[in-house]
């Protein structure tokens, strides 16, 4: 560990010669690492916004469980209590006639009038089920057999529907960052390959001298990883900037997607790609590495 300190600095020296001896390449190589970076700053951005939209969508869904008519409301709320501790339940909540009455006079809006066509509430009480969109067959076919439910609506089309969006969401966002990661990882190994081949007489020296694949190694390591933290931190300051400007067009809102407040979103994409491109760094430069042994 003490030899290690004490190369540090030509570690460093050696780093910054083997950038400047292909300064073009490693050039290109940077702006490539800096606009795959930004790929993936955005991709994080869109996957945080639609996360708390799948987070909305999963709150929304529901089923709901009409019970029998000449259930007292003790009975009505004891029901509900059993229901609520079902797997995959997450909230139960009574809805009286007069409350099923406004609600349709809210989705009627202009075209409500026509409800005072009826002389009576036509409308009944039903029980309100917030449930795992992932789970609704189970949780359907279970409540049906409770002897006091006549009839469950359970929206079965709307609750697919929403739980297609959340898979879509899931899946496309890790595709594409599977797809950044693996670019950049082949990126950064063809630059330290590269690095290493300009520098094959210098290694074959320095192994015939002794020293270690480590020695020998870790200044690529250091390129490597230099040239992603310095892309990394690039990228983060202008996905702040496109998510500052982004927010002030916005005024903080999109209509039907109340957006994560900006400070949590900005630092939260921020640690993501300074974590990933310290990681795709390291793992571009060992695997670029393993071309030593070739020279």
């Amino acid at each position: 560990m003490k030899n290690f300190i004490a190369n540090l600095d030509y570690f460093f020296k050696e780093a910054k010669r083997i950038i400047f001896l292909n300064k073009l390449s490693n050039i290109f190589t940077f702006l490539g690492a800096v606009l795959i970076l930004l790929i993936l700053a955005t991709v994080v951005t869109g996957w945080s916004i639609s996360s708390r939209l799948v987070r909305m969508l999963e709150e929304e869904a529901e089923i709901s469980a009409f019970f029998h008519e000449d259930m007292d409301e003790n009975e009505v709320f004891a029901l509900a209590e059993d229901l609520d501790k079902l797997d995959g339940v997450w909230n139960v909540r009574v809805v009286d006639e007069s409350e099923a009455y406004e609600r349709m006079e809210e989705i009627l809006a202009n075209d409500a009038g026509i409800l005072e066509l009826f002389d009576d509430n036509p409308f009944k009480a039903y029980i309100e089920i917030r449930i795992d969109p992932g789970q609704i067959d189970s949780i359907v076919e279970t409540v049906k057999d409770y002897k006091d439910i006549d009839y469950v609506r359970d929206n079965r089309g709307v609750l697919e529907s929403i739980n297609d969006i959340i898979k879509g969401i899931k899946t496309v966002g890790t595709l594409i960052i599977l797809a950044v990661s693996i670019t950049t990882i082949i990126i950064i190994s063809h630059m330290i390959r590269q690095g290493i081949y300009n520098n094959r007489e210098q290694i074959k020296t320095l192994g015939f001298l002794g020293a270690s694949r480590m020695f020998i190694g870790f200044p690529f390591i250091c390129v490597g990883l230099l040239i992603t933290v310095i892309a990394g931190v690039l990228a983060s300051l202008v996905m702040m900037l496109i998510i500052h400007n982004g927010y002030l067009a916005m005024g903080g809102s999109i209509p039907f997607i109340p957006l994560p407040p900006k400070g949590n979103l900005v630092t939260g994409v921020t640690l993501v790609i300074m974590g990933v491109s310290i990681i795709l760094g390291m793992a571009g430069s060992l695997f670029g590495l393993s071309s030593i042994k070739e020279h």
